[in-house]
C-alpha cells in the first residue's frame, strides 16, 4: 500500500501527515513547534532587535523535519513511503554557507541578526521594498506590473537588500540565499532547485524572462549587481515536479529508503487548492491562520493592484494562479485575547470550561450587525493587499466607555472579512472572476462566527473542508505526484486532485438581512482604508515617529 508524507511549515509550528494514496486516509499525524520560536525582540544571546523584526533559527526546521517524519513512519514499511512533499511560509529566507548550512550556525555570526532566517513577516525591510518599488518605477521595469505596482517587504529581494546594506559581511559570506523550503529539499536530496511558485510570487522571477537584469540590481545597491549569479544560482522547477530522491544518509536518518521521491517545494497556501479538489477557474481559497493567503485559479494573466503576483502553472499546473493576502488575521485575535481581555472574562471562560476565544465568539455571535458602533482596520501587521505597506497599523473606530471585549472581538473579525471583500472586489474590477469561496486552515474549522461573517460580508457561500490540516494533506499529494504512477503515486497534480481531493465540506450561506446590514459598515471601512492608507497619511507618520523612538542605539537609519 503506497503512502506519501506531507509537511507544512507554518509561522509557529510544523504539521506532518502520512497519507494512504489508495483512498486518501490520513494514517498518522504529527506536529511540533520551533525550539527557538519566532525571535521578534531579541536573539537567544540577548542581542536586541529593532521594530518589525521576525527571525528564526533555520536549524529548527531540519531538526523538526527529522523528528516529525520518524514519528510518522514508526511501524510503517519504509518501501511503502513513495514520496515526500513539503511547503513553508514565504518568503522565509536564510543565508547559507558553502556547505549549504545556515550561516547563523557559525560562531562569528550567531549574534548577528541578519545572519538568521528572516521569516515572511520580517517587516524591517520595508524601507528597502519602498526603494525597490521607486527605482523600478523610475526605470520603467516591466516586472512591476506583475506585482500590482508595489513590492512587499515580505519578499526576497528587499530582505537581501537589507542584509547588503546593514550587514555587508553577512552578504559577502553568504554562499546562497534560499527559501527555507527549497533548502529543506536540498537537505533531503542533495540537489538545490527553486520552486517556480516562490520564485514567481516572491523573487521577481518570471518564466521565459527570468530575473531583472544586472543593471537593475546595481541601481538598488552596487553590491547586488551580480546577486542572481552569485547568490541565487539554482534552476527553477515547476511545482508538481521532482527534485530527486532521498540521499542514502538522509534515508537512514529518517527511517526510509532512497526510493522515496521528493517534490519541488511549495508555498504553504499554494498546496491547498489540490487538497480541496479545486479545478475550476474562479475558485478562490482563503488559507486563514496567523495571516491569510488568498489564492485564485484563473485562465488569463491580468494586472491586479496590490497582488503578490500571478504565476502560470503555480498552485495547479494549467492555471494562472493569483496570490493576494492579509498580513494578520489569527495574529490579531490572539493579540487581543493576550493583551486586552480583562481577567474577569478569562475567569468566566474558565468557569464555563471553554477557552477565552470560544467565549468571546459566543458572546460576539449574539450581537446584531452594527450594534456596537465599531469598525476596525485589519492592519496589525501592515497591509499585504491591496496597499502593500508593512508600515500601516491597526485601527478601531467608534470606541466608547461602554464598548465590551465581545464587541471589539467581533469588530476585529469583521475587519478581516472587510479586507477579504476588498481583495475580491479588486480582483473582479481588474477583470478576474471570483465565483466560489473556500476557507481552509485551523481557524475556519473552529470559529463558525468568523466564516459566517465572511459569507455575509462577501455575499457569497463559503465552503469549509473537512480537513484538519489542508496544507499538510496537499503537500502529501504533491509528494505522490513526485513519486509517479509507477511507484504508486500519480503522474499529474490534476490526477491527484481528482482522485484524493477533499469532497466533504460545510457550506455557510450568506444571510440576506446580514448582507444588507454590512453594506454601510463596509463603506465606512473603505473610507478609512483609503484615508488612513495614504502614502504620507497619519498612520505612516505615526509609525515613523515610533520607529525612530524605539530604534536600538547604533542601528543605521533606513535608506531613502
Amino acid at each position: 500500500m503506497p503512502y506519501a508524507i506531507g509537511i507544512d511549515y507554518g509561522t509557529q509550528s510544523a504539521r506532518a501527515e502520512l497519507v494512504d494514496l489508495v483512498d486518501g486516509t490520513i494514517v498518522a499525524s504529527a506536529e511540533g513547534g520551533y525550539p527557538h520560536g519566532v525571535m521578534e525582540t531579541r536573539l537567544p544571546s540577548g542581542a536586541q532587535l529593532g521594530p518589525g523584526w521576525a527571525l528564526q533559527d533555520g536549524r529548527d526546521y531540519w531538526d523538526l523535519l527529522v523528528r516529525l517524519v520518524r514519528r510518522l513512519v514508526a511501524g510503517v514499511d519504509p518501501d511503502a513511503v513513495v514520496g515526500i512533499g513539503l511547503d513553508s511560509t514565504s518568503c522565509s529566507v536564510l543565508p547559507l554557507d558553502a556547505e549549504m548550512e545556515p550561516l547563523s550556525s557559525h560562531p562569528e555570526f550567531e549574534d548577528v541578526p541578519l545572519a538568521h532566517l528572516a521569516l515572511w513577516k520580517h517587516h524591517a525591510a520595508q524601507p528597502y521594498a519602498d526603494r525597490l518599488t521607486r527605482i523600478a518605477a523610475e526605470r520603467g521595469e516591466p516586472f512591476l506590473a506583475r506585482y500590482g505596482g508595489r513590492i512587499s517587504s515580505e519578499w526576497l529581494i528587499p530582505k537581501i537588500m537589507q542584509v547588503a546594506a546593514e550587514a555587508p559581511d553577512v552578504y559577502r559570506a553568504a554562499h546562497r540565499f534560499s527559501e527555507v523550503a527549497d533548502w529543506l529539499c536540498f537537505k533531503l536530496t542533495g540537489t538545490h532547485v527553486k520552486s517556480n511558485v516562490m520564485a514567481g510570487y516572491k523573487s521577481l522571477w518570471e518564466e521565459g524572462t527570468g530575473y531583472p537584469g544586472t543593471d537593475f540590481f546595481a541601481a538598488l545597491d552596487p553590491l547586488l549587481e551580480n546577486v542572481v549569479a552569485e547568490k541565487l544560482p539554482a534552476p527553477v522547477r515547476t511545482v508538481g515536479g521532482r527534485v530527486g530522491h532521498l540521499s542514502p544518509a538522509v534515508a537512514a536518518e529518517l527511517g526510509l529508503t532512497t526510493r522515496t521521491a521528493v517534490a519541488v517545494a511549495q508555498s504553504d497556501a499554494c498546496v491547498v487548492p489540490a487538497a480541496l479538489g479545486m479545478d475550476q477557474v474562479g475558485q478562490l481559497v482563503m488559507s486563514i491562520g496567523t495571516s491569510t493567503c488568498h489564492l485564485l485559479l484563473g485562465d488569463v494573466q491580468r494586472e491586479v493592484p496590490g497582488m503578490c503576483g500571478a504565476v502560470k502553472d503555480g498552485t495547479s499546473p494549467g492555471f494562472v494562479s493569483y496570490e493576494l493576502g492579509q498580513a494578520a488575521v489569527g495574529d490579531i485575535f490572539d493579540w487581543f485575547v493576550r493583551t486586552c481581555v480583562p481577567d474577569a472574562v478569562v475567569e468566566q471562560a474558565r468557569a464555563a470550561g471553554i477557552g477565552t476565544h470560544e467565549l468571546l465568539e459566543r458572546q460576539a455571535a449574539a450581537l446584531a450587525v452594527g450594534a456596537s458602533g465599531l469598525v476596525a482596520l485589519d492592519w496589525w501587521n501592515g497591509n499585504r493587499s491591496i496597499l502593500v505597506d508593512a508600515d500601516l497599523t491597526g485601527v478601531v473606530v467608534g470606541l466608547t466607555l461602554a464598548s465590551t471585549p465581545a464587541e471589539i472581538y467581533r469588530a476585529l473579525i469583521e475587519a478581516t472579512a472587510f479586507g477579504t471583500r476588498t481583495i475580491v472586489e479588486t480582483l473582479r474590477e481588474s477583470g478576474v472572476p471570483v465565483t466560489e469561496l473556500y476557507a481552509a486552515g485551523g481557524i475556519p474549522s473552529k470559529n463558525a462566527l468568523l466564516v459566517q461573517v465572511y459569507a455575509d460580508v462577501c455575499g457569497m457561500d463559503v465552503l469549509v473542508p473537512a480537513l484538519a490540516q489542508s496544507a499538510a494533506y496537499g503537500s502529501a499529494l504533491f509528494g505522490a505526484v513526485a513519486a509517479g504512477r509507477e511507484a504508486g503515486g500519480f503522474d499529474t497534480v490534476a490526477e491527484a486532485t481528482d482522485a484524493l481531493g477533499c469532497r466533504e465540506f460545510t457550506r455557510y450561506r450568506p444571510r440576506e438581512d446580514a448582507v444588507a446590514a454590512y453594506h454601510p459598515l463596509y463603506e465606512i471601512y473603505r473610507e478609512l482604508h483609503d484615508l488612513l492608507g495614504a502614502a504620507n497619511g497619519p498612520l505612516k507618520r505615526l509609525r515613523a515617529v515610533a520607529d525612530a523612538a524605539s530604534r536600538p542605539s547604533g542601528t543605521p537609519a533606513y535608506p531613502a
